[in-house]
């Protein structure tokens, strides 16, 4: 009977995953609503129209073909690169970092974009990649350059956030594509030793105030410790059941920093405490797992390390914001998806979700009819 209401394109929809994930948009929007002190202006109002906006481009990626998005991987990657590097001639200032583009009708953050690219160009590369060239230089050095160029121009901004969650997307795609593990072991070794190095030559100031912060953020509450401990205190009186919805105090009385972008998350747990924070984590426990499933069952090696990669691409946000805001990392400005106001992340993560539609309709179409 539902078969003969319901027209089967319709069906077919990943409802499995739009449905949570609209779900909790709309919770972030009551977020929202209430770190604006109960107005729908100027963060809720555009948060449900960016994402009616970019899940109505997400159903559109949905049905791009196979061999139009593996051409599309290098033009794409080159094309935001010379938006990279536009920003550093052209770009806007903010808060200190020189990171966006104004187009008029919108701020755009290229590095953003780079994200989702680099996996789409290193699932291309590697799926590409002859098995026998896999374990050689020719499956490492091309892909490091590609990942190592963005993260020079988004490390100029500065913006250590973004350069490395696009070193995080681009290594998982190296890893699942089989690279040798020694090669990772010894990329780990090198990176642990140049530590100390990158800590006082190419971080800025503030950056090196928050790793400190972060190893010790009650040697200065007040300074550069205040976000991290008001964060804490936002979340901590949350308790179980929270303060009830337009209750919090430290949005309220602007305590919490960033109420409606970093610290979004602090800002519900203290209106709706431990059972909203469930709530959270379950919708991003169920997409996250709905990524790995489309990559596990994707039948070529392409729509596999692309699952795969715009998966952890949206894991990173959500595991590093989460950490953040519980002072558990630095504080890098990595917003946390689908609730943060923002619409540089938002599009970057929907993009994300438009991909793992893809790589959901053509696994249907494999089950159906045996072609991709």
């Amino acid at each position: 009977m539902s078969a003969s209401i319901v027209p089967a394109p319709i069906a077919r929809l990943p409802w499995m995953v739009i449905a949570p994930l609209s779900l909790l948009v709309l919770f972030g929007g009551a977020v929202l609503y209430s770190a604006a002190g109960g107005s729908m202006q100027p963060f809720a109002t555009s948060h449900l129209i960016r994402y009616s906006v970019f899940l109505a481009m997400a159903l559109v990626m949905m049905f791009f073909p196979r061999d139009l998005v593996r051409f599309m991987a290098y033009p794409a990657y080159a094309g935001v690169l010379v938006l990279l590097v536009l920003v550093e001639a052209l770009g806007a200032m903010g808060g200190g970092s020189q990171r966006w583009l104004e187009l008029g009708f919108m701020r755009l953050q290229p590095s953003e974009l780079m994200k989702p690219v680099i996996v789409l160009a290193l699932a291309t590369f590697y799926s590409n990649l002859p098995a026998g060239m896999v374990p050689t230089w020719r499956a490492l050095v091309p892909a490091g350059m590609l990942i190592a160029l963005p993260m020079a121009f988004v490390l100029m901004q500065p913006d250590l956030g973004t350069a490395l969650a696009i070193a995080f997307g681009g290594v998982v795609v190296m890893f699942l594509a089989g690279l040798p593990m020694r090669w990772f072991v010894a990329a780990g070794a090198a990176v642990a030793a140049a530590i100390p190095l990158a800590y006082f030559f190419a971080l800025k100031e503030y950056q090196q105030r928050r790793v400190t912060t972060f190893l010790d953020p009650e040697s200065d509450p007040l300074g550069a410790g205040y976000h991290i401990t008001q964060s804490k205190i936002a979340i901590g009186s949350g308790g179980i059941t929270g303060k009830g919805f337009g209750n919090g105090s430290q949005s309220a009385l602007n305590y919490l920093p960033e109420p409606h972008t970093d610290f979004v998350f602090a800002t519900m747990a203290e209106e709706w405490g431990l059972f909203g924070g469930v709530l959270v984590l379950s919708v991003f426990a169920l997409v996250l797992r709905w990524g790995m499933v489309l990559a596990r069952d994707a039948n070529d090696p392409f729509a596999k390390l692309l699952a795969a990669g715009m998966t952890a691409t949206i894991f990173f946000y959500v595991a590093v914001n989460l950490m953040m805001v519980m002072g558990l990392a630095p504080v890098v400005g990595i917003p946390l998806p689908f609730m943060s106001h923002g619409g540089s992340s938002m599009m970057t993560n929907m993009i994300c979700v438009g991909t793992l539609m893809m790589v959901h309709r053509w696994n249907q179409s494999q089950a159906r009819t045996g072609f991709g």
